[in-house]
């Protein structure tokens, strides 16, 4: 395992958050960082020995923020609070993304202005060191004081309390979280004021989902120009569309990459060639295949908003309420913000899977050309040699639809919606976790539909070998996809060699960068 990620309450990075989640790095608490939570704290108990009134510390939540609390009652309504919020449904939450969630959520709190102590960080990033996974439902967020529920199953089993299991355990219900304690050695912490309601306000869960689709969406981006490239050389296509006159005259940024990338990767290539000056094939290709800069290119560029906004996040305090220093810095003040708010997640999260939709779409498209004779160019129906007696990948070509299809319904945005809770108090929410939710499934749906496309184009290469040959990036992929895939000369099970596509994605996308240089 490398190096550690330092906590300090400074920004992390997407990658930081992706290498944590992913179990390639651990993380650990910068020995600044209690000092640097020791004056707000300072402030959240002064208030408590002075019985001020302020949101949450002496007052209850939500819409009983006029509800005074007595001071003996103080750290029980904070452990209160988070067994209340506990009421999550739904199957638990993927080591990974709780892993990016011990991470956020400590990192916020370094910050120092939520008026916690040390402590809270310390076991949160403790757990990560440990390999202890909280168990926490995937349902049950409005994405309003963040994802309140979700950080709430979080908290839990830093009191002793809720269900927790081991990296990697079969079992992801776990078992309760003190008897995982008690064989670390772990004694579980005692809430004082404040400490509850910072555990649970904020937007770290949809900032985990999100950092992890933005990761699977940098390759799949890649993939799908690797897609288009394999299916122009079966297709016969021409590369005219991505001179960089006419690209140049339209220069979204997206659009400009794409076009550079497809121009590397088609780079040399036989069949190309074979017919550049042939006018039956080569004036002008289908939309699928002429107009892949601007559609990927578009997606390239909402996939650069959605990074922004979550970088961002990354380095933003969404805790309620903020001890912050009082404008004639004489001091600190306690203020209510509106941080947790997921509004910009969910906006950003409900783009970028429109956006993703629109790369399988036009893939499918692109699968469905090489399939069919009357726009295939001479290659046989469903790519099978032998087609009558076999049907190649028809089916495919239906998966394919299927997930389109699908997409369709997911891409609808959820940050349109609102629903109130809390007695009315919170009567504007941001539904940023159904976004992130929808968005994981899209995600997997646009990787499923570019690996048909790749097995699809890599068929149609090998029907085309009489002909020509592919460019040398091309050429690349297509041998090491043939390693794990053989040419479908004879019908077989189809579903083996969609998995095996998919294992190997990334490796393809390096090994067409071997020779074309990396893709933006």
């Amino acid at each position: 395992m490398s190096a550690k990620v330092v906590v300090t309450g400074d920004a992390l990075t997407i990658d930081d958050v992706v290498d944590v989640a992913r179990g390639r790095r651990t993380a650990r608490l910068d020995d600044s960082v209690a000092g640097r939570m020791a004056a707000a704290r300072a402030v959240v108990e002064e208030a408590v020995a002075e019985n001020r009134v302020m949101y949450g510390i002496t007052t209850g939540f939500g819409a009983l923020a006029n509800t005074r609390i007595a001071p003996g009652d103080l750290a029980a309504m904070q452990l209160a609070l988070i067994r209340s919020h506990a009421a999550g449904v739904g199957d638990p939450l993927n080591d990974d993304v709780v892993r990016a969630l011990l991470l956020l959520r400590a990192r916020t709190l370094a910050v120092g202005i939520s008026g916690v102590r040390v402590d809270l960080p310390e076991r949160l990033l403790l757990f990560l060191e440990r390999g202890l996974v909280p168990v926490v439902p995937e349902q049950g967020s409005v994405g309003a004081s963040g994802d309140l529920a979700q950080l709430a199953h979080l908290a839990l089993p830093l009191v002793g309390e809720g269900r927790l299991r081991r990296l990697g355990a079969g079992d992801a219900w776990g078992v309760p979280a003190s008897e995982l304690l008690d064989a670390e050695g772990i004694e579980p912490l005692v809430l004082q004021p404040k400490e509850g309601l910072s555990l649970i306000n904020g937007t770290e869960p949809m900032q985990a989902r999100l950092a992890l689709s933005i990761d699977q969406a940098r390759l799949l981006i890649k993939a799908a120009d690797l897609a288009c490239a394999m299916s122009l050389d079966g297709l016969l296509g021409t590369d005219r569309a991505f001179d960089a006159r006419v690209i140049d005259i339209r220069p979204h940024v997206g659009q400009l990459q794409v076009a550079d990338n497809l121009r590397r990767l088609l780079a040399g290539s036989g069949l190309l060639a074979s017919h550049r000056h042939d006018f039956e094939h080569a004036v002008q290709d289908s939309y699928s295949l002429r107009c892949a800069p601007q559609v990927h290119g578009a997606v390239r560029d909402v996939l650069a908003y959605a990074t922004s906004v979550l970088t961002v996040e990354l380095g933003s305090v969404v805790d309620n309420p903020v001890i912050v220093p009082k404008p004639d810095g004489d001091g600190y003040e306690v203020m209510s913000t509106g941080n947790f708010h997921g509004e910009p997640l969910a906006f950003a999260g409900d783009m970028l899977a429109i956006a993703l939709s629109e790369l399988a779409s036009i893939s499918e498209r692109r699968t469905d050309r090489m399939l069919d004779p009357a726009f295939s160019r001479g290659l046989p129906p469903f790519l099978a040699p032998a087609a009558g007696t076999n049907s190649g990948y028809m089916l495919a070509q239906y998966t394919a639809a299927s997930l389109v299809s699908e997409n369709k319904v997911l891409s609808h945005p959820s940050s349109v919606d609102t629903i109130p809770t809390s007695g009315n108090q919170e009567d504007h929410v941001s539904m940023g976790w159904t976004s992130m939710r929808k968005l994981r499934d899209v995600v997997r749906n646009v990787r499923n539909v570019l690996t048909v496309e790749l097995v699809c184009a890599a068929q149609a290469i090998d029907l085309r070998a009489d002909l020509a040959q592919p460019s040398p990036a091309v050429a690349a992929a297509h041998s090491l996809l043939r390693e794990q895939v053989p040419a479908m000369n004879v019908d077989r099970e189809v579903a083996p060699q969609l998995h095996a596509v998919d294992k190997m994605l990334a490796e393809l996308v390096a090994a067409a960068e071997g020779v074309a240089g990396p893709l933006a």
